[in-house]
Order: C-alpha cells, then sequence, then structure tokens
C-alpha cells in the first residue's frame, strides 16, 4: 500500500509510563505502515525532563509555535512521591501547564460517544464540551506554609516603585497555608475570544461560569470581559448562526447541565475546568474516551488525551502481565493532530486518513471488541469480547486497512 505523504512535520511529546508503551504501539500499528509520518520529536517523559531541567518541555512548546500542530502524550506531573521515586533534583511543573501558558491557548474537550454506551446522566443526548481557561489559577499560584502566628497580606507595586495597594489577608493565630493566584486581562480575552469562535465553528450553544458573587475582582473581571467581547464581537455572529451565549454561577451551571440534554459549549476557568472536564468524561462513560485540544488565539493546536499515564497499569506492564489499557483517547489525539495538519497543508488524503482512523476505531467498539474499562458500561444484552491493549489496536488496524484498501 503507498503510503500517505505529509509536507509539514508534526511537533511529537513523548510522554511516560503506560500512555508512553501505548503511544509506540500506536504508531507501530496504526500510522507507521499507513503514513509517510513527519515529526519534530521531543520526549516529554519524566527523565528526560530532569535531565534537561524541564528546557524540553519549552522547546516543544516553542516548536508547536513553529509548525502549528502538535500532538502530545500524557505526562507525569510529579508530587513528592514522584520526586522519591524518580530521584528528581526539583518537582518539575506540569508540562500541560507550561505548554498551556506559552501558547495562551483554551483547552477543548468533549467525550467519545457510542451508541452501546449510555451516559450515566439519562437524558444526555449528544456531547457537552468543556472549555478550560489554559493559563494562571492554582496552576501558577505562589504557595507558602506559614509556620507560626503573624500577619499576611497582598501587596502590589508598580514599575515605578509605588505600592498601590496593600490588604491583609489573614492574621494567623497558628500554623496555615497561604496561596496567591493571578490571572491577566490579556489571556482572559483571548480564552474569550477562543470559545466565542469555537462556538460559531461547531454551530453549539457557548456557556460560561464563574463565582462572581463571591470573587468580586477575580471571577467578575472574568465575566464582565467576556461580556464585553460577546457584545462588541460576536452578538450578532451569534444570532445569525441561531446559537446563544449564557452566562451563570457556576454551581447553578452544574445543576442545569445536569439537567440539559447536552450538546453545547461549557467555558470554565482553569481550575473549574480540570475537574469539570472529569466529571463530564466519567458521565459519558470514561475519562479514556475524551479528546483534548489546545487551541491557541493566533491558531496553533496541541492534541492530547484527558487522562494521565495509568500508573497502575504501568507497574503490571513491567511485571510482564498484559494489561488492558483503553487508547481512545491516545488514537483521536493522532487522528485530530493528523487531520488538522492535513486541513492546514491542503492534504485531502491525510484527512481522509484521520476519519477513517476514528471510523475503525468505532467499527471496533460497535463489534463488541473493547477494553475492560468499557465492558461493565455497554448496554445490557451487548455481547462483548474483553481484550488487551495490543489485540484491541490490532483488530482497529484490521478495519483501517479494509477501509484504506
Amino acid at each position: 500500500m503507498k503510503k500517505i505523504k505529509m509536507t509539514t512535520p508534526l511537533v511529537e511529546m513523548d510522554g511516560d509510563e503506560m500512555t508512553r508503551v501505548l503511544w509506540q504501539i500506536i504508531k507501530d500499528e496504526l500510522l507507521l505502515p499507513f503514513v509517510d509520518l513527519k515529526t519534530e520529536y521531543y520526549d516529554l517523559g519524566l527523565p528526560e525532563r530532569e535531565k534537561t531541567r524541564d528546557q524540553v518541555t519549552i522547546d516543544s512548546a516553542n516548536a508547536t509555535k513553529k509548525y502549528g500542530v502538535a500532538v502530545k502524550c500524557a505526562t507525569i506531573t510529579p508530587n513528592k512521591q514522584r520526586v522519591e521515586e524518580y530521584g528528581l533534583t526539583e518537582m518539575w511543573k506540569s508540562p500541560n501547564g507550561t505548554i498551556r501558558a506559552m501558547l495562551d491557548g483554551t483547552v477543548f474537550r468533549a467525550p467519545i460517544l457510542i451508541d452501546t454506551i449510555k451516559p450515566a446522566v439519562r437524558n444526555w443526548e449528544a456531547p457537552i464540551t468543556i472549555a478550560r481557561h489554559a493559563y494562571g489559577d492554582i496552576y501558577k499560584a505562589t504557595e507558602f506554609r506559614v509556620p507560626t502566628e503573624g500577619v499576611a497580606e497582598l501587596v502590589f507595586t508598580d514599575r515605578a516603585g509605588a505600592e498601590l495597594f496593600r490588604q491583609p489577608v489573614y492574621d494567623f493565630e497558628c500554623p496555615g497555608v497561604l496561596q496567591g493566584s493571578y490571572n491577566k486581562d490579556s489571556s482572559i480575552r483571548s480564552f474569550a475570544h477562543a470559545c466565542f469562535n469555537y462556538a460559531l465553528s461547531t454551530k453549539q450553544d457557548l456557556w460560561f461560569s464563574t463565582k462572581d458573587t463571591i470573587s468580586k475582582q477575580y471571577d467578575q473581571t472574568f465575566k464582565l470581559i467576556f461580556q464585553e467581547i460577546y457584545d462588541n464581537d460576536y452578538k450578532e455572529k451569534f444570532e445569525t448562526a441561531g446559537i446563544e451565549y449564557f452566562y451563570t454561577l457556576i454551581d447553578d451551571a452544574v445543576a442545569r447541565v445536569i439537567r440539559s440534554k447536552g450538546g453545547f459549549i461549557w467555558a470554565c476557568k482553569n481550575y473549574d475546568g480540570d475537574v469539570m472536564s472529569d466529571m463530564v468524561s466519567t458521565a459519558f462513560g470514561s475519562l479514556a474516551m475524551m479528546t483534548s485540544v489546545l487551541v491557541s488565539p493566533d491558531g496553533k493546536y496541541e492534541y492530547e488525551a484527558a487522562h494521565g499515564t495509568v500508573t497502575r497499569h504501568y507497574y503490571r506492564y513491567l511485571k510482564g502481565e498484559n494489561t488492558s489499557t483503553n487508547p481512545m483517547a491516545t488514537i483521536y489525539a493522532w487522528s485530530g493532530a493528523l487531520r488538522k495538519r492535513g486541513e492546514l497543508d491542503g492534504l485531502a488524503d491525510l484527512v481522509d486518513f484521520a476519519d477513517k482512523l476514528e471510523a475503525a476505531c468505532i467499527d471496533t467498539l460497535m463489534d463488541g471488541i473493547m477494553t475492560k474499562d468499557l465492558v461493565g458500561l455497554v448496554v445490557p444484552g451487548t455481547k462483548t469480547t474483553a481484550v488487551n491493549s495490543k489485540d484491541f489496536i490490532l483488530a482497529i488496524r484490521e478495519r483501517l486497512t479494509a477501509k484504506l484498501a
């Protein structure tokens, strides 16, 4: 079979643990036999981040700016236990957080749906896409373990050295903990534009939620900027497209989301989006069936799976055991990146390949061949065959080969 050609490389970011293992199998079985794959490779595995003092993460983000499309494997964000396990010199920050900040991007996450798996929320009929702001909040916060009694203050000094603001945070009567988080108008504006444009491109309503009644400066700034940009730049476009922009408090939004039928975009601040995307994906079926794409304001794209590195399965894999780890979201990261590369470069064959790869995945699941995590989620009476990860990918390859023949 003649391989499908690429003209511009993808930025390929390798990762950690079980997803790193699946990454190579996916390339070997589903990509390299069919595509003359061109990538600029960066190893974001934790050992390489330690070796380069995280410079490799920065380099991969800069490469994404250069080439416009990236695909990323799941990576470890180390905690204290991981520092000891990997012998790290530093608790390196989240690669996702670093890349998001450098691209000033917004993360859009949506579930992969099949007819034989019904959402846990019985009235959901269409996907709910989470738009997660990819900057600031606790991911870039400054933290301090307060050791004794004393006063914590929030102070702002301008470039000229003038103190413009000093406000007590808390008068500690005992040890405690202190955290200072921030955001900036330019990033919030980029977030808003990305959400409105994505809603228009997908013809979906856009919901946005914060807690501005409590956070009267931080959260209210998000609300006001969104409303200003909507009124000035998008209101008429939304009305023409027949879609709606809707703002509400996040606790009200949660209740409305549960009662809804789905089929809209839910924009959330960074931490809210992190949590709610996991909730939505689990309610639709599995976090392993959740796609994720980071979109920058200037049209750069980074595709990844929404889940982590599947540590528990990796430890079993190291013992020589077969695992039934679901590779769907990682496959869709590759198909999404290849499709976008094909669209940007005018390569219809590459776009068609991405479409057929996803269709082969769905066909495999609809034929009842699936990893163990999905077997318990299917509609009662559905005939299923639980397989390990390699056999699942080989089943997809069989159907993909038929579609490409």
